[in-house]
């Protein structure tokens, strides 16, 4: 909820033109693309610099996306260090199907984990540009979003003292949980939320990937995935019930059911390691209507979330930085409003592209595990179809890699 304005003399309090609550990908790619725009602005985040710089999160990134950055200024580390895919293999029926999806679009997959890319942001934005960010702030609120003179106000973390930024306008990339999404008015907000009913124990494990791409292993047990994050590092995830206790899986009892539903003929041995990470994540995706509300605009997570199915959220949060950034920047150095008049449509446009292949995604994952002989059959159905109809694998890749023609 936005707050009343705190009583305060407005004379001696600080002034930008931006400020933006929240460091992850969205928020630090905004900062970038507004300070490289000599536009005035302050990055809020709740986290320590330390925190976000290793927190673990996605490593998918499609090449639109890339050369997005890449234009910028901001992917130098990205193109030197990320590994390249050009194809994924699906696992079912105990056989082994490769789609080489760059043979059939002419585009690829990065893989750069998030923590890598928030360094170089945060490297970027604060210690190449000088860039204002404040870590570890506290609650956080957003005073006068329905006048001329919208205001955030934090307790800052070295003085504990009440701190106020005047603005012209807020970014909200804080997250499903950050306090700019609640500031929205309740009686305007529509959130269209999908529930899966399934859960994805997410794990991290210190060893070397066992495949040189994307694994997707479809199995009655249920799905099971397997991603590359580094040369040392490997992500899997393992369908499990939704609430599930990651305590209830021991290491053993998790690589028992990787090798189970990754298991194919001529498949070779997974390379075990250390789980370093293990936790449950109930499959929801979600969309807040609408993204704005006056001076305030959201970003990424904070405005809409797709489940780690289809890869996509990481790629939502640069979109919409690079629209509202580049609206942002045309509206306070020239007076332009059409960019942000058009950002919510533009954004909503991929977004809900992005959420129609998830759901998609999500039945050819857990539709033979679903204990329907129905949906299995059909499942396996469309599988079969994508490895036998070049026109089927082709509009798979489209989606797959945010190729479509969706602007």
């Amino acid at each position: 909820m936005t707050h009343p304005s705190p009583r305060t003399d407005t004379t001696a309090v600080p002034r930008t033109a931006v400020v933006i609550v929240g460091a992850g990908p969205a928020g630090l790619t905004l900062g970038n693309i507004l300070r490289a725009a000599s536009v005035d602005c302050v990055v809020l985040e709740a986290e320590s610099r330390e925190f976000i710089e290793r927190r673990p999160r996605a490593g998918v990134l499609e090449e639109w996306a890339v050369r997005g950055l890449q234009r910028r200024g901001l992917a130098e580390n990205l193109l030197a260090r990320a590994e390249v895919h050009t194809e994924c293999e699906f696992r079912f029926e105990g056989r082994r199907h490769r789609l080489p999806y760059a043979e059939l679009t002419g585009q690829h997959h990065y893989v750069y984990p998030q923590p890598l890319l928030v360094t170089d942001l945060v490297r970027e934005y604060a210690d190449v540009h000088g860039g204002d960010i404040r870590f570890g702030v506290r609650d956080v609120r957003l005073h006068g979003l329905d006048t001329e003179h919208p205001s955030v106000s934090y307790d800052c973390p070295q003085t504990g003292q009440r701190r106020l930024v005047r603005c012209d306008f807020v970014a909200g990339c804080d997250g499903a949980r950050g306090v700019t999404r609640a500031a929205l008015p309740a009686e305007r907000v529509r959130v269209a939320r999908h529930d899966y009913g399934i859960g994805w124990l997410a794990l991290l494990a210190q060893a070397p990937p066992s495949s040189d791409c994307v694994v997707f292993g479809i199995h009655p047990r249920g799905f099971a995935g397997h991603m590359a994050r580094s040369p040392e590092v490997t992500r899997y995830y393992l369908q499990c019930p939704p609430g599930d206790d990651p305590g209830n899986w021991s290491d053993e009892r998790v690589w028992a059911e990787l090798r189970e539903r990754l298991g194919a003929a001529d498949a070779p041995p997974l390379t075990e390691g250390p789980l370093i990470e293990k936790r449950v994540l109930d499959m929801h995706n979600y969309v807040v209507e609408p993204q704005t509300a006056g001076p305030l605009f959201l970003a990424g997570d904070a405005a809409h979330l797709t489940a780690p199915i289809a890869a996509k959220g990481m790629n939502l949060a640069l979109h919409d930085a690079f629209l509202l950034g580049d609206a942002l920047v045309a509206r306070l150095g020239k007076g332009d409003t059409s960019g942000l008049g058009e950002y919510a449509a533009r954004s909503l446009r991929r977004v809900w592209d992005y959420q129609e292949f998830s759901q998609w995604l999500s039945e050819i994952y857990h539709g033979t595990a679903s204990g329907d002989p129905y949906r299995a059959g059909t499942t396996l159905a469309r599988l079969r179809r994508l490895f036998t109809s070049p026109t089927a694998a082709t509009a798979f890749a489209e989606q797959y890699l945010g190729t479509d023609g969706t602007s």
